[in-house]
């Protein structure tokens, strides 16, 4: 069963994260909002952690397993690159409408319809995978 190292790979994604909005916090304290809602997140992040050590021992996640272990991995990682194209469409989007960009705002519409439907079908397929790659055993 693969289910614990994959709960390995949240925890260390859940204290990356709190030491990420940490760094983000401290770097920009001259925002309070950015400071007090970075450290506020970081505490949230710290929870969950505490949380996945309360109730699991996490071992390395590494890529493991089998190919239905692969293809969850392979999805996750597709769906996080979609997830940051998604973020930059929207970003480039926002500058588009504040320079009055018609032609890239057009483009930026577009793309970013067909980054939700990306990542819809990744999430949809993934969760289709994860009790198999999971929980059943080899």
């Amino acid at each position: 069963m693969q289910l614990e190292r994959y709960v390995g790979l949240l925890y260390r994604a859940q204290v990356a994260l709190a030491d990420a909005f940490r760094q983000v916090g401290a770097a920009h304290r001259d925002e309070p909002d950015v400071f007090f809602m970075c450290e506020q997140q970081a505490a949230v992040c710290d929870n969950h952690a505490g949380m996945l050590a309360v109730v699991t021992a996490a071992e390395p996640a590494a890529r493991f397993g089998g190919p239905r272990e692969e293809l969850l991995r392979d999805l996750h990682d597709l769906y996080l690159m979609a997830a940051e194209c998604d973020l930059c469409w929207t970003l480039v989007g926002q500058a588009a409408q504040g320079a009055r960009d018609e032609r890239l705002a057009g483009v930026v519409a577009r793309a970013e319809g067909e980054t939700s439907v990306q990542l819809a079908w990744l999430r949809t397929r993934m969760k289709q995978a994860a009790p198999q790659a999971l929980v059943v055993a080899d």
